[in-house]
């Protein structure tokens, strides 16, 4: 799995005009998930976001994580994260999992962020959907769970 971070001061998700998605304060997260993924990719992921020090502190040090501030979550199903682009000019995306195996490992992900209690709101997984989003910092980082130790 790939999820590419971005710490917001907000940001919203819509589809056919409508949101579906909006926070405040907290995290945005693009989420590709690869053919060869499992629970267990997304377990280390959840923990390793959930405790990322990515917020200020009282001294403006990054020293908190989207828990200590009592942020918000975003997640975004984003299948091209897996794009395959070193051959020729054209992304291949055909490591990307299907939706049949992607659709509750993206379920499984949210369901195990939303055990932090934190508010966590998402798009619809192969909408087409707008995200617009105030990054703030901007802080954007983004993890690789085959980087897992």
């Amino acid at each position: 799995m790939k999820v590419v971070i971005q710490r917001v001061s907000e940001s919203n998700v819509k589809v056919d005009g409508k949101i579906v998605g909006d926070i405040g304060k907290g995290l945005m997260l693009l989420i590709g998930i690869d053919e060869n993924d499992s629970t267990s990719d997304a377990d280390w992921l959840v923990q390793k976001i959930l405790n990322l020090r990515i917020f200020g502190d009282e001294d403006d040090k990054l020293n908190l994580s989207v828990q200590d501030i009592k942020g918000e979550i975003l997640c975004i199903s984003q299948f091209t994260l897996i794009a395959d682009y070193k051959k020729g000019n054209r992304p291949s995306f055909i490591k990307a999992a299907k939706p049949d195996q992607a659709i509750p490992l993206f379920e499984y992900f949210k369901d195990e962020i939303s055990k932090s209690g934190l508010k966590i709101e998402s798009g619809i997984f192969g909408a087409d959907m707008k995200v617009s989003l105030i990054n703030d910092g901007p802080v954007t980082i983004v993890m690789d769970s085959i980087t897992k130790a």
